[in-house]
């Protein structure tokens, strides 16, 4: 019989994302081994994570500071926005060398597990097309804004593209929106958080109208 106190921090990190029940043990008791000191930084460490990360009201991204250190960075091309499933998808389209901003959905089209349209940021996207559109307009730039769709390749990752691309098409035209997918060179299936480096700059590279 496993003590309350042990049981209770097996089921805090079995809530965890892809921890069962083997994994949740193995790390409440190696919890338990840790020196207090230890345990009581990494408590800490949760805690302040928590408290000092805010969503940035712009493209929805976590960060310690609203708006982003990203969307207020002028040396990034404001009118290229890659549109990404999670942070984590974030940090791999920067590791491989993307220079546009960003738009954080926060998950993907899936029905079958209670995630409707209206449960992302898509409607964020659109008020966001619109303002851009505007300023550029604003100032004469003779520019056409580009939206990546740099989604996985799964079931569905691509019907959000396909919802987002008709949803955008519906309410701009091809003169004021340019909307493009990265390349096949992710596999069919794929997460771009999982991407190595090399093989998402060339799907950006590569990337082709839709």
């Amino acid at each position: 019989m496993i003590p309350r106190p042990i049981q209770r921090l097996i089921d805090d990190f079995q809530k965890l994302p892809g921890i069962g029940p083997k994994s949740a043990q193995r790390l409440a008791f190696y919890t338990l081994r840790m020196p207090v000191t230890e345990v009581e930084k990494f408590a800490q460490n949760l805690v302040k994570a928590k408290s000092d990360v805010t969503m940035c009201s712009i493209c929805k991204n976590i960060d310690e500071s609203n708006p982003c250190s990203l969307c207020t960075d002028s040396t990034r091309q404001e009118e290229i926005i890659a549109v990404v499933s999670t942070p984590l998808d974030l940090v791999s389209m920067e590791r491989a060398g993307f220079k546009g901003k960003y738009h954080v959905l926060h998950g993907i089209i899936d029905p079958l597990n209670g995630i409707d349209p209206e449960e992302l940021y898509i409607d964020d996207l659109v008020t966001r097309i619109a303002d851009l559109i505007k300023s550029l307009d604003a100032i004469s730039k003779p520019i056409i804004p580009e939206l990546i769709l740099a989604l996985s390749t799964s079931l569905e990752g691509e019907s959000t593209a396909l919802y987002i691309s008709r949803l955008i098409r519906d309410k701009f035209s091809v003169d004021q929106v340019k909307i493009t997918r990265l390349a096949r060179g992710l596999p069919v299936g794929g997460d771009v958080e999982y991407a190595d480096e090399v093989t998402l700059s060339k799907a950006l590279e590569g990337r082709v109208s839709i």
